[in-house]
């Protein structure tokens, strides 16, 4: 979280809070289970007017609550976006482990808000109607919907480019599941039919490649796993722009390869490369810059 200090954060369910601060911080406290765990007390800042604007609801259930009029509850709703300002130990005579995290609520006009909505938004616009909606179950994590879905488009599907697309998701849908060897078969298939239908080096096979890399590196059979990632990686060099999101993904796989064979200077490598276009490809609050900090760090750690 400190290396997302000045980034956003979004609560993923309806979020209950105080303005009790005592009680709050017995429920961090609460929060500490053991030498690995911390309790966090979210401090926040909202301005009425700013969530009128955004359309953001939030309702005093002070009258409802388990401590009645003492704990002076907020209840807001799901997905509410807050901006991290301040991240700071609470002095505590019992625990070193807590942390205060000073949070300002932001609205729809938020510039770092705008270009990662502009940017998730893209991101799902190359899928259309049924395709996208099964794209939306897997996000969920709703992978069993999603696969019933893509098994009927692609009974129903007229052509190859649409039965590619149901093999990949379908691929995406077993992985998920941890059904490897159904993960395989369906990624092959439409690797297969893109084989026959494009050119060498055209992107969707690098798309191939990474994902069957991807089930084979979940698999733990890393030599696969690294020889697909790198023929990804190399049709990407030809096919795409040299800060091409997809470049960086391919140094990202790659480095956690070398990263679980414990290949750490390789693996460092590799993640370096990635971030540096992720910087250039990705808006400054992207999830996977987030990511590629946590692998650079989880190898140093590894390292001593």
């Amino acid at each position: 979280m400190k290396q997302t200090k000045g980034g956003l954060m979004s609560f993923n369910n309806f979020l209950s809070t105080s303005r009790n601060r005592t009680i709050s911080l017995d429920y961090a406290r609460q929060a500490i289970h053991d030498d690995t765990s911390m309790g966090i007390l979210f401090v926040m800042a909202i301005d009425p007017t700013v969530c009128a604007a955004s359309n953001t609801p939030f309702v005093s259930v002070t009258d409802e609550g388990y401590f009645n009029d003492n704990e002076e509850e907020i209840l807001f709703s799901t997905h509410t976006i807050f901006r991290i300002e301040q991240i700071k130990p609470i002095h505590d005579d019992h625990t070193d482990r807590l942390w205060q995290v000073n949070l300002t609520f932001t609205g729809n006009d938020d510039n770092k808000l705008s270009t990662l909505t502009t940017h998730l938004r893209e991101d799902l616009s190359r899928a259309t109607g049924w395709h996208r909606f099964g794209e939306i179950l897997i996000r969920l994590g709703d992978p069993a919907k999603a696969e019933h879905l893509y098994t009927i488009l692609l009974e129903a599907a007229s052509s190859d480019e649409d039965r590619t697309g149901y093999y990949q998701q379908l691929g995406r849908v077993y992985s998920r599941m941890g059904e490897y060897s159904k993960a395989l078969s369906n990624y092959e298939r439409s690797l297969q039919i893109d084989k026959i239908a494009l050119s060498s080096n055209h992107p969707s096979l690098a798309t191939s490649y990474n994902n069957i890399g991807l089930v084979y590196d979940s698999m733990g059979k890393y030599s696969k796993a690294l020889s697909n990632y790198e023929r990804s990686l190399e049709i990407c060099k030809i096919a795409l722009p040299p800060n091409h999101h997809s470049l960086a993904t391919s140094y990202n796989n790659i480095g956690l390869v070398y990263d679980n064979m414990g290949k750490y200077s390789k693996a460092l490598s590799n993640y370096e490369r990635s971030l540096e276009i992720y910087k250039i490809a990705l808006p400054p609050n992207h999830p996977d810059l987030a990511t590629s900090y946590n692998n650079i760090g989880a190898v140093y750690r590894n390292m001593g």
